[in-house]
């Protein structure tokens, strides 16, 4: 997965070779016009960037689902056979009390054994599903980079 990265910080209020917010007195110098276009930009490039990560993480993560409700799906058509077996045995043995009821049984075991595998399968699938994790957290440092910084710039 690739991640979305910052613009070259060109007018967005960081230094292209620090990556860092510009001083105190930069800021002095700029007018109020041109700080809100930074501030702006900034914001703008922030949501864009997340918009990209949420899209990215929904793709990676629907696939995992995906296949684990395929192998949910087939655990549950496994189970329906195994009904639908034991249902047929215990008619037929009752029926004739020994040969085509014993057959039927069988097979209603190999549809268990078959429905457990993709059950253990699915489950195990579906422990790697995770949600928008990276995302989550990203979206939740938002606020702590909008709050004025210790040193930042007074009146």
């Amino acid at each position: 997965m690739s991640m979305p990265t910052q613009g070259s910080g060109l007018g967005s209020g960081y230094h292209l070779d620090e990556g860092a917010p510009h001083t105190a007195a930069e800021v002095k110098g700029s007018s109020l016009g041109d700080l809100m276009r930074q501030v702006t930009t900034d914001l703008s490039t922030l949501m864009r960037q997340e918009v990209e990560l949420a899209k990215a993480e929904i793709r990676q993560e629907g696939k995992k689902a995906g296949k684990a409700a395929g192998l949910f799906g087939g655990a549950g058509f496994g189970g329906y056979m195994v009904a639908l077996f034991v249902s047929i045995a215990v008619w037929q043995f009752l029926d004739n009390v020994m040969d085509s009821g014993l057959a039927a049984l069988i097979v209603a075991a190999i549809w268990a054994a078959v429905a457990a595998v993709l059950y253990s399968m699915a489950k195990k699938n579906a422990q790697h599903v995770r949600g928008l994790k990276q995302t989550n957290d990203s979206v939740q440092r938002i606020p702590d980079a909008l709050k004025p910084h210790p040193e930042g710039v007074t009146r």
